[in-house]
């Protein structure tokens, strides 16, 4: 006798909301970027008050490394491709935004710090879970076993 087996979604609508934070943590990354490529004196005041000596020392090439690891990092989040490595290499700069910057202003501002608390949660987030089902690096995934298959089949 054939037994069938039912399996159970626990939640249908998680891969949608990771989707939909993995593409708001990405817009969120490329758009802080931008800001700070339209004006590069915010980034790099914001790095000279850190307090920390060796930033402050090489704020100017921290806010263009930091600048450009941002719009690339947000753009791989934003689509889905690299993700895990993407938001493991923005985990360190969001811990000194968070940390070392915001914290200081959190009377003046704390949008911003709220912002730069939840925009480090999400790359750990992502870091241990992926990116999710729709992404590019699933459907890249999904390519390469068809092919598979498909090589498979012809010989």
């Amino acid at each position: 006798m054939s037994e069938t087996i039912n399996t159970i979604k626990l939640n249908s609508r998680q891969p949608g909301v990771f989707t939909i934070l993995r593409i708001a943590l990405g817009l969120i990354l490329f758009w802080k970027s931008n800001n700070f490529i339209r004006d590069t004196a915010i980034a790099q005041t914001l790095i000279e008050h850190t307090g920390v000596g060796v930033f402050s020392e090489n704020a100017e090439v921290l806010a263009l490394v930091i600048t450009y690891l941002g719009l690339l990092c947000g753009f791989f989040i934003f689509i889905g491709l690299f993700t895990r490595i993407a938001a493991i290499v923005q985990i360190p700069v969001l811990i000194v935004a968070v940390f070392f910057v915001n914290i200081r202003s959190i009377g003046e501002n704390r949008f911003e710090f709220f912002l730069s608390l939840i925009t480090l949660v999400l790359p750990v987030l992502f870091a241990i879970k992926g990116s999710g089902v729709f992404s590019a690096d699933e459907y890249f995934r999904r390519g390469a076993a068809q092919d598979r298959e498909a090589k498979k089949a012809i010989s």
